[in-house]
Order: structure tokens, then sequence, then C-alpha cells
């Protein structure tokens, strides 16, 4: 089966998404290709679309109401139009789990962006975070409208670095001027240091940029406090070291943790706390199910758990 591609716009009500994918389906340029597109509007808004400026020839639209977002609406829809890409204006109050176990067979998230009108995000993070998380985490691209020149783009970019480091950040001005986010994100740590060296409160963000950028790790020794995992169904000498972490509230709490080689007799048991200097080598192993970083210790002892034993990024 040809892979259909999926384009997913999100936000929450009149942030901006209407109006994009308005002016999207205007540009000719993309109608080059002349592919049957079918435009999933999830969400009922102020601004409504005109199809009569749309540059785009074969298109549906279609109105799928939240309790109709499932595996069978979507196919049907796709028996209908036969579309060979799908553009989606995502409900902001909807978790995109829910769009993702209802998409039929052969469809593929191609993009995902993500709007915020800038003078409701910081109200919408600090009541709603976890909505707010769940439109930035697969994003390839954050979209701030109605952005002031008063509002600081330092608080805004330090949100959704805090989330994840994948997306491009724009800030739409309420003039009309459009700037890229260029602010640096050095890291907590010197990752060219001899041993690099994690502090307690710097571990989720080591964590996530390993995961992310796992190959610019391969071979750093590293050092740190982690809670260990130990499973019989290891081999002896393998366990599993990390940190709970949380990503934007309580209720998203998970232990992250890395495989763990070492030669110690330790009597080392599940949630004992311990103080690790390990080299990174990438090997595949079964705990990921694929390859990862394997970290092989030259040292382990037991450590005093710290003072905050859930890690955040705040």
């Amino acid at each position: 089966m040809k892979e259909i591609p999926v384009y997913l716009f999100l936000g929450f009500l009149e942030s901006g998404k209407t109006k994009f994918i308005q002016e999207t389906f205007e540009d000719s340029r993309f109608d080059d290709t002349h592919e049957r597109t079918l435009l999933l509007v999830c969400e009922e808004g102020e601004e409504e679309y005109d199809p009569a400026r749309f540059a785009v020839v074969d298109y549906a639209v279609e109105v799928v109401p939240q309790g109709k977002l499932d595996l069978a609406t979507l196919t049907l829809l796709q028996k209908k139009h036969r579309p060979e890409r799908v553009v989606v204006e995502y409900n902001g109050m909807l978790t995109l789990d829910a769009f993702f176990e209802a998409m039929p067979d052969g469809w593929a998230i191609a993009q995902v962006m993500t709007f915020f009108d800038a003078t409701t995000f910081l109200s919408y993070n600090q009541n709603m975070r976890q909505l707010v998380y769940d439109k930035v985490q697969y994003a390839d691209m954050v979209v701030f409208n109605r952005f002031k020149k008063e509002d600081s783009q330092e608080e805004f970019h330090k949100i959704i670095r805090a989330m994840s480091r994948r997306p491009g950040i724009v800030y739409e001005y309420t003039d009309g001027q459009a700037v890229y986010d260029e602010i640096q994100d050095p890291l907590p740590f010197d990752i060219d240091a001899k041993i690099v060296e994690i502090e307690d409160r710097d571990y989720a963000f080591f964590y996530r940029d390993l995961m992310e950028e796992t190959e610019k790790y391969r071979g750093k020794v590293v050092r740190f406090k982690g809670l260990c995992a130990v499973d019989k169904r290891l081999k002896e000498g393998t366990i599993v070291v990390g940190r709970h972490i949380m990503t934007c509230c309580e209720a998203d709490i998970a232990y992250s943790g890395l495989v763990l080689m070492h030669a110690s007799t330790l009597p080392i048991k599940t949630r004992d706390w311990v103080t690790v200097t390990a080299r990174i080598d990438l090997e595949f192993h079964k705990v990921y199910g694929q390859v990862g970083p394997v970290l092989k210790a030259s040292a382990i002892d037991f450590a005093e758990p710290p003072e905050q034993e859930v890690a955040t990024f705040f």
C-alpha cells in the first residue's frame, strides 16, 4: 500500500490554524503535484474556510466531530475520497493518541505544526500543561501568533525547550513580522570534559539529549547518580540505572533508565541509589529492542538519594 502523508496542524481554538491552512490551500505551490487532498476539520472555530480561493483543484473537506474520530470513520472517508494526502486541523482539547489510534493503515505523519495564541499561551501552559505538552512533543514547528513587542521570546522559548528540543520556533508579531527563534540552548554540563559530570538537577536534560542525539555520546565517559532496577532476566552484571522524569506534570512521571554493565560485587537491588562512572557505547540491547546507549561502568558505589528524587526540566 502506498503511504498517504498526513499533515497535522495542532493548537487550541483561535490559535491561527484555520488561517494558515487557508493560506496554504491558496498557494499554487501546494498543488504543484495535483494530489487528491482530504482536509479533515476536527473542530469548528469562528473563522471558516473559503474554498472559492483555494488553488488546490482536487480536494474534499470533511468535518469530523469529536465523537466520530475513530478508525471506522477515517477508513470510510479514505474509501470515499481516495486521498493521496491528508491535511488535519486538529481539536486542541483532544490528545494526539486519539488521532494516532484512529489512523488507517498506510497513513503516515509527514509534518506536524503547532500554533499558539501568544496572548493566552502562558495561561494555557499554567492550567493545562499536559495538553500543551501533547501539542509540542511531536511538533516540527511551533508558531506563536499575536506576539507583542513587550512579550519575552526567552520566556516562551524556555517553556517549549523544556518540553522538546525538536521543533523550530517562530514568533508572528502583531505587525505581521515573522521572527525565527535563534536562541541557543547550551547544555548544563560540559560534554567535552574527560568525565562528563551530570549534576542531580540536570539528569532530565542529559537523558533527553542522549536519546535525541545519541551518536555524539559514543565513547563519552559520564558520571551521575541514578536509581537501580534489577531484573533476573538480564545477564549477571547488567542492570538498568536512571531517574524518574517529570516532563510536564505529575501524570506523566516515568522512569527513564539506561542499560548499565558492571563487574561490581556490590549487592545491588532494585530501588538502590548509586553513583556511576561509565563509558557510553552504542549497541543493540533487548531492553531497548534496538541499538541504544549501553553504559560500561568503571566505578559504581551506593549513594544517598538526591534532594529531589524526580528529575524535571524546570
